[in-house]
């Protein structure tokens, strides 16, 4: 039931999120050379939801048609005065990419000789949010009067994203980072923004300086998390084990804990901010080594003799502390079957003083025709969470309504 793919057109998009959804966007396009990426920009920005309009000023159509930013935007693309305009009377955000130094000097000077900067300048007036994403010479970058400009935009309420230098150039960044960062500015000031900690990945504890036991977590569901709460404008801290997936680039804090120990300690001190929501996703080693050897243990010695010891419980022990805060813990188990699986994490919550839990069998993750889990609050009701973006959006019904 869960594994059926409908068809696709080559103008539809996956969508892998709800940051934007709902919300009309302004996609401006001037005249640099990273006007060439705006088909992926556009596609990224339909994939969370936005409903696009599309200006582009003269000088960027000499780099990019039209109709190719019709084709990945799926909406009017204004290109002149005798342009459909009607569609910016509402605006709840605008996003130029790329922004030439020109373009932003004539938004800090109130010039209103295109669409675009009339589109600026009226949402300047309205307090919409307006992010500029600049690509130019790093020489030009780096004159003084292009700080001067850069300033007097953040101070009219605007940002300003650059991208890294990359061959004497200020590039704009990956389109996905521009997206996720646009994202997370247009969201920050909505109401029930919550302070949140993700814990996520494996912990591991030393045989001897080079080898180790460790979880095979991967870090991938809890940065899926991390990633949706960003977006929607949310202050995410990550406590991260080890993980071997890619890890977002534009995910503002991720504190490195590999040792489970170190990990609990980092949580504990977190604790005392009044952090509004934990996700515990890591997968914490229920048994550590007892005493790891110094210096390297020498192979070809025979069989090797580890002592397993009972290692610190984390939602456990961080009970009393999170007693005020919404808490989403995270069940694995094999081999049983889906009312055991339940029964299981009603009793976590009731141990640990959980508000619900996500739970999970090994043997169906990755199966499509399975669901990606089952969330279970603490009156022992469950429900099913088809895919990925379903469990986020499940998290955040509980994040965002407060303990």
């Amino acid at each position: 039931m869960f594994g059926i793919v409908m068809a696709m057109r080559d103008t539809d998009v996956e969508i892998r999120g709800s940051s934007l959804a709902g919300l009309r966007i302004v996609l401006g396009i001037s005249g640099g050379i990273a006007a060439v990426d705006t088909v992926r920009l556009a596609r990224e920005l339909r994939r969370h939801g936005a409903e696009l309009t599309v200006i582009m000023t003269p000088s960027a159509q000499k780099i990019i048609t039209p109709l190719a930013v019709r084709w990945a935007s799926q909406c009017e693309v204004i290109t002149d005065w005798d342009g459909d305009l009607s569609a910016l009377d509402e605006v709840d955000g605008i996003l130029v990419a790329p922004a030439t130094r020109n373009l932003m000097a004539s938004f800090v000077h109130g010039l209103n000789n295109g669409p675009l900067l009339m589109a600026l300048s009226a949402a300047r007036g309205r307090g919409t949010a307006t992010m500029f994403v600049p690509s130019m010479h790093s020489d030009l970058a780096g004159d003084p009067i292009t700080d001067d400009i850069v300033l007097d935009v953040r101070k009219y309420g605007a940002d300003v994203l650059w991208g890294e230098e990359v061959e004497g150039k200020r590039k704009t960044p990956p389109h996905d980072e521009i997206v996720a960062k646009f994202a997370h500015f247009i969201n920050r000031i909505k109401p029930k923004r919550k302070s949140i900690v993700v814990t996520l990945g494996a912990t591991r504890s030393a045989i001897d300086d080079v080898r180790f036991v460790q979880n095979t977590s991967t870090g991938a569901t809890g940065l899926a998390i991390a990633d949706h709460f960003y977006r929607l404008g949310h202050d995410v801290t990550c406590v991260a084990g080890v993980v071997s997936c890619q890890i977002p680039s534009w995910l503002p804090l991720i504190i490195s804990t590999p040792n489970a120990d170190d990990m609990l300690a980092e949580l504990k001190a977190i604790a005392k901010d009044n952090i509004d929501a934990w996700i515990h996703c890591a997968a914490v080693l229920d048994y550590l080594v007892a005493n790891p050897a110094q210096g390297k243990v020498a192979s070809q010695q025979g069989t090797l003799q580890v002592e397993l010891i009972e290692g610190a419980k984390h939602i456990h022990l961080l009970k009393d502390l999170c007693s005020e805060s919404v808490r989403i813990g995270f069940k694995l188990e094999s081999g049983i079957k889906q009312n055991d699986l339940i029964y299981r994490a009603v009793a976590q919550i009731e141990k640990s003083g959980m508000t619900a839990v996500i739970a999970n069998r090994l043997e169906d993750l990755g199966n499509p025709d399975k669901p990606r889990g089952y969330l279970v609050d603490s009156h022992g009701a469950h429900f099913i969470l088809e895919d990925e973006n379903k469990m986020c959006d499940a998290i955040q019904t509980f994040v965002e309504r407060g303990n």
